[in-house]
């Protein structure tokens, strides 16, 4: 037959039945060695392969067995309080939790204590076959099962226990009631006046005492913060120094203050039952952090430990690299095929490098990295970053591409799409350049990178830059004549070269004119528009000089007389012979 046990449990309704059910069965003699002799038979069958296997699953085995162990060791508990202080910790099951279990031992107590007509002689312990209750009169308070006394330490008996928590609930119900007497009341209110008139007079104190040592700092130390102010020619003001004292004094004082008043708080709080459970949340919220940080802080010592020998080597790997490179740059080393005016951009380059290489490495180390809200805030700002920086890395490649492929240099006359410019500067991101007209003309790199880029400079420094201008003469002028005029001119101009010779080229036979272009070479490409004045000014004085009349652009019919200046009229006024026209040099 089924036996039903019925076991009390702390629950909403005060008892939790369990029904424990023993069933036996019976079975006839035959069906027994029938079924002893299939098992026989199937042990012997399986012997071997279960010897085969034996050695790996005892190692398997041996594992889930301590991980069993571990499992039943962690049992969640829950703490029993009343008025703020503990008393002991209690298990539960999945369908009454610790805390609920907790929750209900506690009311108990306290509805105990409230009644007075129960003394603390009252409680006592009544034994069952599976559990031993505590009771108080005729209330039940708590069952103590063997699970808790094997949760609280192995050997320990059900009935030890039971006499361990009515012992603590005993004392308990007589602090309880001791704590709410009204000559302990009034005495626990004298007191509690006596702290906060002790906290009043301590922070007018405090205070005053503030007041008075600002007043004392400014009289002895006027005349050094005066000094500070005259040393650094009044980049640091006076005011400005009395100012940060100030707030660091105040600050000193608030904190002082806030420290004061949780003590304080912590005093009082203590002294009311009522209160003393708010007193132990104060302490963990207030100091619970502060030992939480100070725990964490010391153990990421290690870590950044790591970080510091981390941060040294890639340190002095890159003061290797820049004194290397400074090295390159000045020609105390030199390699074949690697300009010196390479050396800045792939230092820049080699620095970035090992930053990364020493970031990847670093990154393992730094405290918090693991968690998921660090790993959110990277993400966020590698996206940001990635969204934002488009045109600005743009720029960055383009500014090393232009370093390497050695386009133009510093001082260079160069053109860029419709600018034109001497270069002042060849930035990572932009490159300033000087227009004619001496106007600064900052140029993104990618769009360099994008545009076709003329300069003026890079092979003048060998063989000098060809200057060119182009006339159109009519066909009755011999084209003999005009070549050697155009060579005359040339040789007037000042500032032209010599060698290589300047040359004359037909460009074209037009429909009322020959068009000739005179090729001429000069050394400074940063002056070619004043050369061009100069030149010009020479092909005119030639020109009308011999009376030939310059065709450009073109004409309808030929004129009456010839469109020449005649030589008594070059010097009309308001022009002087003896001063002629001055163009800029930044031209």
């Amino acid at each position: 037959m089924a036996k039903e046990r019925n076991v009390p449990f702390e629950g909403e309704a005060g008892t939790l039945s369990l029904a424990l059910n023993d069933r036996t069965q019976r079975y006839a003699p035959g069906r027994v060695a029938r079924s002893f002799a299939i098992l026989l038979l199937l042990a012997a069958v399986a012997g071997l392969a279960r010897a085969r296997v034996a050695l790996a699953q005892s190692e398997g085995a041996a594992a889930t067995d301590a991980s069993l162990i571990a499992s039943e060791r962690q049992v969640v508990t829950a703490p029993v309080v009343i008025d703020g202080r503990l008393l002991f910790r209690v298990r539960g099951v999945t369908a009454f939790p610790a805390a609920d279990r907790a929750a209900t031992i506690a009311q108990r107590i306290r509805a105990v204590a409230e009644d007075r007509a129960i003394p603390p002689s009252a409680l006592h312990l009544v034994a069952n076959d599976h559990w031993t209750e505590i009771v108080g009169g005729e209330n039940s308070i708590m069952g103590v099962f063997d699970a808790d006394a094997a949760a609280e330490a192995p050997g320990l008996s059900r009935q030890a226990l039971a006499h361990i928590y009515l012992k603590t609930i005993s004392s308990a119900l007589q602090q309880y009631r001791a704590e709410r007497e009204p000559a302990q009341l009034a005495h626990n209110a004298v007191s509690i006046a006596g702290w906060t008139l002790l906290l009043v007079l301590v922070e007018l104190a405090m205070f005053g005492g503030l007041r008075s040592m600002t007043v004392r700092i400014g009289q002895r130390y006027d005349s050094a913060i005066e000094h500070i102010e005259t040393g650094t020619f009044r980049l640091i003001r006076a005011e400005s120094i009395w100012v940060a004292m100030r707030f660091a004094l105040r600050l000193f004082a608030l904190i002082a203050a806030l420290a004061i008043f949780y003590v304080y708080l912590h005093i009082v709080l203590d002294y009311l039952p009522w209160t003393r459970a708010l007193g132990a949340n104060l302490r963990g919220l207030t100091l619970a952090p502060l030992l939480l940080l100070a725990r964490e802080s010391l153990a990421a010592i290690p870590r950044l430990l790591v970080l510091c020998v981390i941060i040294a080597t890639a340190r002095y790997i890159v003061r290797l690299a820049r004194f290397f490179f400074s090295a390159i740059e000045s020609g105390t080393i030199k390699f074949s095929g690697f300009e010196t005016e390479w050396s800045k951009p792939t230092y820049n380059i080699v620095r970035v490098l090992i930053i990364a290489f020493a970031a990847m490495v670093c990154y393992p180390y730094i405290p918090g990295s693991g968690s998921q809200a660090f790993k959110g805030i990277t993400i966020f700002i590698g996206v940001l970053f990635s969204l934002g920086s488009s045109s600005l890395l743009a720029n960055i490649i383009a500014g090393y591409t232009m370093a390497y492929r050695r386009a133009f240099h510093v001082g260079d006359r160069i053109t860029v799409g419709d600018l034109m410019g001497d270069v002042i500067q060849i930035g990572l991101m932009v490159t300033h350049m000087r227009s004619i007209k001496n106007e600064e003309l900052v140029v993104p790199n990618s769009v360099i990178l994008n545009s076709n880029v003329i300069n003026y400079s890079s092979l003048a420094r060998e063989r000098g830059l060809i200057l060119h201008t182009t006339v159109g003469i009519g066909y009755e002028t011999p084209w003999r004549q005009v070549e050697a005029m155009l060579l005359m001119a040339a040789e007037r101009t000042p500032g032209l070269l010599r060698e290589p010779a300047p040359f004359v080229l037909q460009l074209s036979l037009n429909d009322f004119a020959v068009t000739y272009q005179l090729n001429v070479y000069c050394a400074q490409p940063s002056e070619m528009y004043r050369l061009y004045t100069e030149l010009h000014r020479s092909v005119l004085d030639v020109f009308n000089e011999y009376g030939v009349q310059i065709m450009t652009p073109a004409y309808i019919a030929d004129p009456a007389e010839p469109k020449v200046v005649p030589r008594e009229q070059w010097f009309a006024n308001p022009a002087e012979a003896a001063t002629p026209l001055k163009i800029s040099r930044n031209a």
